[in-house]
């Protein structure tokens, strides 16, 4: 199993004087100390209008950022087509190609449909037509990152001629594609297209392991139509969890020493549910203080606090995880930059599980991961034959788009 770091860059309000460039640099400095520790993505989401809860607009470039600064972790852009409809998706895949080269082929593509009235309605996207908008640019998407030239689309949400898309990416055919997954019924999609589900949802191992059953059952079967070109190191099952790994201090756990806290509530509630969204919805809970809160009424009276067990944050994290690989989830997504979390907390977070907890995971996993690959092979190459492939142009008949001028006016005399 396989872990990584996840950024929405959420902001509570009030807001200060540069807090949000403090906000990103401080990110910044948290995905160079995830690659140094070992970790092995770094996921951030692109939201749009979303106060508070996400100030993360432009993934790519601070992608870019990260990937300039950073000489293993793959960090991971989640490009929601759905969300980005006023740009066309030829754009998405230049930016995905040239980020991959800047990283030196380290980059994942995450896609997704979009969900809230906020960013929705802010791009006129119709809300039922939202998957399969996501679902046809996501496809050209990877054919634009592989054909040359790529040939034109006529579709029902977007059209573009015979263009050859630049630059193309350094993993081929493309990147690695995965779908954001918060519920069964996405999890069914992405596994009938052939792409990572990244189950963007605080479940527990038993839910997760349903949902892997759920996927990987698909993958096998003949509802698996792969959408993009790509068979190898595609699939994957992955799931988000808050784990905010503190170590001891004066002898007590603080705030709870090495555990999962499910953060519930920690969506932009008005936004994506109000009856009335408005841009001020979107505000994020304190779950720290809700839970300094819950341990102090626990601990009145002198009753022993429920969480007592996690002063050995070691052998608890990993149980909990353990149950995760055994449920077959491959990778686990740390959301540590949330709600009021500290910079330093969030280090010192990383730290500690990467020294307590991760060489566990670590140890077999090429053996593991080699198994797997064995395992899906034989079903990724029927699911592969059974695509429809996107034939690409014959030389004799690729278009010749004529220059707009006779010819070039180069200092010609000024006319009165």
């Amino acid at each position: 199993m396989k872990f990584g770091v996840f950024y929405e860059h959420q902001l509570p309000k009030p807001w200060g004087p540069g807090d949000e460039a403090r906000l990103f640099h401080q990110a910044l400095e948290q995905v160079v100390l995830a690659d140094r520790l070992g970790f092995d993505y770094a996921w951030e989401v692109e939201h749009h209008f979303l106060d508070e809860y996400s100030h993360s607009s432009a993934p790519e470039v601070f992608l870019a950022a990260a990937a300039a600064l950073t000489t293993r972790i793959p960090p991971g852009p989640w490009h929601p087509p759905g969300d980005r409809q006023l740009q066309p998706p030829a754009r998405t895949a230049e930016t995905l190609s040239t980020l991959d080269i800047i990283s030196h082929g380290r980059v994942d593509f995450g896609i997704g449909e979009g969900a809230t009235r906020l960013e929705l309605g802010g791009f006129r996207i119709p809300a039922k037509e939202k998957r399969a908008m996501c679902l046809e640019a996501a496809e050209q998407i990877a054919n634009m990152m592989v054909l040359d030239p790529y040939p034109g689309f006529e579709g029902a949400s977007f059209s573009m001629p015979c263009r050859n898309v630049l630059p193309k990416p350094v993993q081929q055919p493309h990147p690695p594609m995965w779908m954001a997954c918060t519920n069964r019924d996405t999890i069914r999609v992405a596994a009938s297209q052939g792409i990572g589900a990244l189950a963007f949802s605080f479940v527990d191992p038993g839910e997760a392991k349903v949902w892997a059953e759920i996927y990987y059952g698909i993958i096998k079967s003949d509802q698996c139509v792969p959408i993009g070109p790509r068979g190898e190191r595609q699939h994957g099952h992955g799931v988000q969890l808050l784990a905010p790994c503190r170590p001891r201090r004066g002898g007590a756990a603080w705030p709870g020493g090495l555990r999962v806290l499910p953060l519930r509530g920690q969506r932009p509630g008005g936004a994506r549910h109000g009856p009335r969204p408005h841009p001020s919805l979107g505000r994020v809970p304190d779950s720290a203080s809700r839970a300094r809160r819950r341990r102090g009424r626990a601990t009145a009276g002198g009753r022993r606090h429920p969480h007592h067990r996690h002063r050995k944050p070691r052998t608890n994290m990993r149980r909990h995880l353990e149950a995760f690989q055994d449920a077959g989830i491959d990778q686990v997504i740390f959301l540590q930059q949330a709600g009021r979390n500290r910079h330093e907390h969030i280090c010192e977070s990383l730290e500690l599980f990467a020294a307590e907890v991760m060489p566990k995971f670590q140890s077999g996993a090429a053996a593991r991961e080699a198994r797997k690959a064995a395992d899906l092979a034989p079903h990724i190459a029927a699911a592969l034959a059974r695509k429809r492939w996107m034939k690409p142009l014959a030389d004799e008949d690729i278009p010749v788009v004529k220059a707009s001028v006779v010819r070039a006016q180069i200092n010609q005399p000024a006319t009165t």
